[in-house]
């Protein structure tokens, strides 16, 4: 083997070995502040929805710089200019804000309102369990503004998806349900 190419091979090791070093603190970084949050405002101590550009924290993370900036705030454009000195919160610990893990928080060891069935882990591929309001209707907390959830838990009760649809169905198709009494099962 000549001297060029074991200088090229190492340069090449080298290069690929530096390359990784910043790609796997890159990628970590990226998949790990993706998606909303829910923090508190430092400006007007209330939960504010605010999701983390993530492709600059993973180019922070490759360049060994890192850079944490929202790209969405629930108070922008109005509050576009702020200080962003609610990154805090999320540095401190970037799982606890995820509304996702919130959410999966709440819903933990609770039972459905009507069939008061347990409501089970939450799965990104399911169906999304629901939330009985005070005014008896039903909704998914996907269609609540982030923001929104820790008031709406505090007055809400879980509710799982099958009866979120039979309560939804009931509620919008009135002349199409039949209410029966329960019938007592005899021991034959």
């Amino acid at each position: 083997m000549s001297a060029t190419v074991l200088i090229a091979l190492v340069v090449l090791v080298l290069a690929v070995g530096l390359f990784m070093s910043g790609a796997i603190p890159a990628v970590r970084a990226f998949f790990g502040y993706r998606g909303k949050r829910i923090v508190t405002c430092p400006e007007t101590h209330k939960p504010v929805s605010v999701e983390v550009d993530a492709k600059e924290a993973a180019i922070g993370a490759f360049l060994r710089e890192p850079t944490l900036r929202l790209n969405q705030c629930s108070r922008w454009p109005e509050r576009q200019d702020c200080g962003q000195d609610c990154l805090q919160q999320i540095e401190a610990d970037p799982e606890k804000c995820l509304v996702w893990n919130i959410v999966s928080k709440w819903y933990e060891g609770k039972s459905c309102a009507f069939c008061h069935k347990p409501i089970g882990p939450l799965h990104h591929l399911d169906h999304a369990p629901a939330l009985l309001g005070p005014d008896f209707k039903t909704t998914e907390w996907k269609r609540m503004r982030p923001e929104q959830l820790p008031e709406v838990f505090a007055t809400h009760q879980p509710v799982c998806w099958n009866c979120h649809i039979a309560e939804t169905f009931r509620r919008l198709h009135p002349e199409l349900v039949t209410n029966r009494k329960p019938e007592v099962k005899r021991m034959g």
